[in-house]
């Protein structure tokens, strides 16, 4: 597990999810909470960031970014604190764990550590904000349609799970619908960011609106 520490507050964790792309997930020590935004491919990947908590004792607010396997598998680490996910995650994982993990169960290097069904406890819809610790999250469905963006308005980082990746220097839209993806880009120019995490990607800065919008113009001179 790569551990990189992205400011006083924040720190990315990474593991290696298969021989193509890596898992991105990081914890946020908040002034009244601290918070995990997903917890990874099994719980090895939630024990890691749990050991980083230490004995911070503010409570945890875990944050699934969409309800793809890979960014929920460590859930069960934390079924004792607040497991956060759109309603639409949560409906997403309640319905298609049991396929997601037969199809990746073969290839045990897909999984680190124990892997097992942990729901969401608190959803939302539209979006959820957490004023005394600045962070602010928003629906943006593009990749699976259960999609969140989380704004760390203190360190001016946003966490964009997997509406998009950058691979070779391009952007690739992970969805489907031309229309959701514009109106991504135009929510993302809303917020005053420094610093772009995604779930499977490199961080990139504010330029990353450049290449989602070259992205943009191409997917629809193709459709």
């Amino acid at each position: 597990m790569k551990i990189t520490k992205m400011t006083n507050r924040t720190t990315m964790f990474t593991v290696p999810e298969n021989e193509n792309y890596d898992v991105n997930m990081a914890v946020i020590f908040g002034t009244k909470h601290n918070f995990i935004i997903d917890t990874g491919t099994g719980e090895d990947c939630a024990e890691a960031m749990l050991e980083h908590v230490g004995n911070d004792l503010k409570p945890i607010v875990v944050i699934n970014t969409h309800g793809d396997w890979d960014h929920v598998a460590g859930n069960s680490s934390f079924d004792q604190h607040t497991v956060i996910s759109h309603k639409l995650g949560r409906d997403r994982m309640d319905q298609e764990w049991d396929n997601q993990i037969k199809k990746y169960r073969s290839n045990s290097e897909f999984f680190k550590g124990k892997v097992s069904k942990t729901l969401p406890n608190m959803v939302f819809e539209g979006e959820l904000y957490f004023p005394e610790d600045g962070i602010r999250l928003v629906h943006t469905p593009g990749h699976k349609g259960c999609d969140i963006t989380i704004y760390d308005e203190v360190d001016k980082i946003l966490y964009t799970g997997d509406n998009f990746g950058i691979v070779e220097g391009k952007a690739v839209y992970w969805g489907e619908d031309i229309t959701d993806f514009e109106k991504i880009i135009a929510t993302y120019k809303t917020f005053d960011f420094e610093l772009c995490i995604s779930g499977h990607s490199e961080p990139q800065g504010f330029e990353v609106i450049k290449f989602l919008e070259a992205t943009l113009v191409e997917l629809k001179e193709n459709s």
